[in-house]
């Protein structure tokens, strides 16, 4: 399926590594033009090399997402190296699972205020964007946390807050044409990841986590990049509003 993506302009935060830099390879795969950012500098500049070697524009910078004039710039200049923006993705997250205050506040900057922000300063270019073409699309990566607790926890709050959100953006902005999804996934394992460091430093939780799954696994990045990109294509134009879960029925929910 041609998901009508060759020479748009997508923005992924926190697309060093991880689902982030997955949801940035398979956007340049399709022929997108990419700008990302992550905090470490380096990581950037390999992951821009990377994605030009596609055959794409790429544009990357390094940014602390919780400064918020910092990461507003980077949006506004990510817009004028690739000409506009068609699609935005927050990825980036804190990443911290506890209920002191300083976990509450690092998941609200940057989880929250991250997906706020770039959503704020990216506004007029996906107007414009569909203004010309008819789509442009606003997706924000969750988690399945946001509907799952055993106890107080700033990381499922905060992801259930930016579901919350997005709903709010979908309906003010379908008018425009301006789409806005929410991608939840389930347990995913990477090398250097959450999954992957607890399998490195507690092997027997890691294999009753998967054992929890009727999969009998956990999921590939690749494999939540594919599902937000559709649902940034034009393919998926009428779709808005949603929250995809993608977790191999690890979640007992009915999502509807």
């Amino acid at each position: 399926m041609d998901l009508q993506l060759k020479g748009k302009n997508a923005v992924v935060t926190g697309a060093t590594r991880g689902i982030g830099r997955a949801i940035a390879e398979t956007f340049a795969d399709e022929g997108a033009n990419v700008a990302i950012c992550a905090r470490n500098a380096e990581q950037v500049a390999e992951a821009v090399k990377a994605l030009e070697a596609k055959g794409v524009k790429a544009f990357g910078q390094a940014v602390d997402i919780a400064d918020g004039p910092a990461l507003k710039a980077f949006v506004a200049k990510a817009a004028e190296a690739l000409g506009g923006v068609d699609i935005l993705v927050s990825n980036a997250s804190a990443l911290v699972q506890g209920n002191s205050e300083a976990d509450w506040q690092a998941m609200f900057d940057i989880d929250m205020l991250g997906a706020v922000r770039t959503f704020e300063i990216a506004a007029p270019f996906l107007e414009k964007a569909a203004e010309k073409t008819g789509d442009a699309a606003f997706l924000i990566t969750s988690s399945i946390s946001a509907a799952e607790t055993d106890a107080p926890g700033s990381y499922g709050a905060m992801k259930a807050a930016q579901i919350h959100f997005a709903k709010g953006v979908a309906r003010a902005w379908a008018p425009k044409k301006v789409r806005c999804n929410v991608v939840s996934p389930g347990t995913v394992f990477f090398e250097g990841g959450v999954w992957g460091n607890v399998k490195a430093g507690a092997p027997a939780f890691f294999e009753q986590m998967i054992k929890r799954n009727p999969t009998g696994r956990m999921a590939t990045p690749e494999e939540i990049a594919a599902a937000t990109v559709f649902l940034a294509s034009p393919r998926s134009a009428f779709t808005t509003g949603i929250n995809m879960v993608v977790d191999g029925a690890i979640s007992r929910r009915a999502n509807f």
